[in-house]
């Protein structure tokens, strides 16, 4: 697979992450299908892209003849027959369980022509982890965005087996989109950023688990110090608290950290009760048009 090969892009997940990875690749004049297992689900995006179309714009980060564009360019799909078919490049937005991810990603490589590479944007898993499932780890590599509206960033992480033919390709694809590709040299839990952002939000967690002071608080204490526009807790309901919960809990079932899972049981309480951040509304804010 060459730069100029690539036409078609796959994405697999049609949620908050899948919605704007297809969109932006869209908008860069590839074919894109995204791909998830019920109309329910596609339904769902199909609207909050046409959503993300006209907010993108509001953020200046794209005109609205690009925006508008775009749009036709996305075909949704349950059958995944018809997502692989002619699939150049494939990105993966599944929820954060390894177990998971390699079934799925296992799947398309019975689907999918031999020479389509497949990527993941996994938060804080290591590619390593479900690489063999892949049934090509050496066209496998994370391939992992942030929040579109706000940043062209995006990190590039090889797993060993991965070749440099590979990363040196998503390095190329990601230029040629417009994107800022970060490309580490060894595998790290979180790349560089999410890396860092961890760290916030694990402290910000426990203060809350904790009860050390309300969240609003803890939010004002980090917005007022480092003059930013927004805090732990209004990070976390951008990227989705069951998102946040997933990773939290799975390393928590991992090292067996007390605090881990005390964090993680304190995120399930918004979970059941259906506030899973912005997409939904409310979280730990609650959020209007």
């Amino acid at each position: 697979m060459k730069l100029e090969d690539i036409k078609n892009v796959l994405i697999l997940g049609a949620g908050t992450m899948g919605q704007q990875i297809g969109f932006w690749f869209a908008a860069k004049g590839y074919d894109v299908i995204i791909y998830d297992i019920s109309d329910e689900i596609l339904t769902k995006a199909r609207k909050r892209i046409e959503k993300f179309s006209k907010t993108i714009v509001k953020f200046n980060r794209m005109d609205r003849e690009t925006a508008s564009e775009a749009l036709p360019k996305i075909i949704f799909t349950t059958d995944s027959k018809i997502a692989a078919e002619k699939a150049d490049i494939v990105n993966e937005s599944v929820p954060e369980k390894p177990e998971l991810k390699g079934e799925i990603f296992n799947q398309f490589n019975k689907l999918c022509k031999d020479e389509t590479i497949f990527t993941t944007n996994t938060s804080t898993l290591l590619p390593s982890m479900f690489a063999d499932a892949t049934g090509r780890p050496e066209k496998f590599c994370a391939f992992h965005f942030h929040d579109l509206l706000v940043t062209s960033v995006v990190d590039i992480m090889p797993h060993p087996k991965t070749s440099i033919e590979t990363t040196e390709l998503i390095k190329q694809f990601a230029e040629k989109t417009d994107l800022i590709p970060i490309v580490l040299k060894k595998e790290n839990v979180g790349y560089v950023f999410n890396y860092m952002l961890s760290a916030l939000i694990t402290a910000s967690l426990t203060l809350a688990q904790k009860e050390v002071a309300p969240i609003p608080e803890i939010d004002r204490a980090w917005i007022g110090v480092m003059h930013t526009h927004a805090g732990p807790f209004t990070i976390m309901d951008s990227i989705g608290l069951d998102t946040v919960h997933s990773v939290t809990e799975f390393w928590a079932s991992k090292t067996k950290d007390k605090q881990a899972i005390a964090n993680a049981n304190f995120l399930k309480k918004y979970i059941d009760a259906g506030k899973k951040g912005i997409k939904t509304g409310e979280g730990f804010y609650k959020y209007g048009n």
